[in-house]
């Protein structure tokens, strides 16, 4: 496969990824500030800012739920906002046509074409019929990807991405949350933001604490949008993308190598030692995901280190 293939392919995993997550933040934070009179809208909307790894623009006063959302939902400006990562994840389809899906690329184009119409009726009617409408055509995407594309490369790609993106999150909502008591509502909105509530309480017979939320939402090997589910995908995809049999001991590849010791870290962690190390592991995992993006930059696609959300790290 081209390198530049095989790079857009990673970045529309990531770019989709990162929409539907940022929807899913924002619709259940949006949410919780305009039901709750008892929460401070700026010292959330600025603790949600830390989580997307977003700094505040310069003069930047008082946030509410409107100020928040035109700048991580609307900002063109803003290379983290969901516009921007719809447009990228657009413009990246666009150059990989002879390897996408008819269907894949006609759903990311509708989905861009009508981004302006849906913000227009967001901005006067409330934001969550556009949340939803990102995360609707970020799960139309994802089933496509599912039924339209050959087991492949291109495929082994775009997972990877979908993949890293998906830890790179879910480690940012957990260290957002790390001095929270163990009763607090907090735990509950994280995961409301991962699509996790459901299936948690399910899993637990509803039973609510800190210590099982965190093992939930790193730990879990069934709920696809764990940390060491999503860690286990993506080392898989770079085993198939080596496949070298004739490597006999440890990785070739950086980047399987860092993706398999994380993995193994958390794999073989006992749930009552995750606690109390919490933040420390965390931050090693937000930088694995950077280490790991670099690594996969250069050894497939020849170019320089890949970009993050930004160099401000949670915690």
């Amino acid at each position: 496969m081209l390198a530049r293939n095989a790079e857009s392919l990673y970045w529309i995993g990531r770019y989709v990824e990162r929409a539907d997550d940022t929807a899913r933040i924002l619709d259940v934070s949006v949410h919780q500030l305009l039901e709750d009179a008892t929460v401070n809208p700026d010292a959330t909307s600025r603790q949600l800012l830390t989580v997307l790894g977003i700094t505040p623009p310069e003069g930047a006063d008082q946030f509410d739920v409107w100020s928040l959302t035109e700048l991580v939902a609307y900002n063109k400006d803003n290379p983290s906002s969901i516009v921007s990562s719809v447009n990228s994840a657009r413009e990246n389809t666009r150059g990989a046509r002879e390897v996408v899906s008819t269907e894949m690329w006609e759903c990311l184009n509708t989905m861009w074409n009508a981004v302006a119409e849906r913000q227009t009726y967001a901005r006067t009617m409330g934001p969550h019929a556009f949340f939803s409408f990102v995360e609707e055509r970020a799960a139309m995407f994802a089933g496509l990807a599912d039924s339209t594309m050959s087991r492949d490369d291109g495929w082994r790609f775009l997972v990877l991405g979908r993949s890293v993106e998906r830890v790179d999150m879910i480690v940012r909502l957990l260290l957002a949350r790390v001095g929270d008591k163990a009763s607090s509502p907090g735990w509950v909105t994280v995961l409301r933001s991962a699509g996790a509530h459901d299936t948690y309480l399910r899993t637990y017979r509803g039973a609510l604490d800190a210590s099982r939320v965190v093992q939930f939402l790193l730990l879990d090997r069934l709920f696809p949008r764990s940390v060491f589910h999503a860690l286990r995908q993506a080392e898989s995809c770079l085993e198939q993308l080596e496949n070298q049999p004739s490597v006999r001991v440890g990785a070739r590849a950086e980047a399987l190598r860092l993706l398999g010791k994380a993995r193994s870290d958390l794999e073989f962690l006992r749930p009552h030692d995750l606690l109390p190390d919490l933040p420390k592991r965390l931050s090693a995992l937000q930088k694995t995901v950077r280490d790991v993006g670099e690594a996969v930059s250069q050894q497939y696609f020849h170019v320089s280190p890949w970009v993050a959300w930004t160099n401000t790290e949670v915690g």
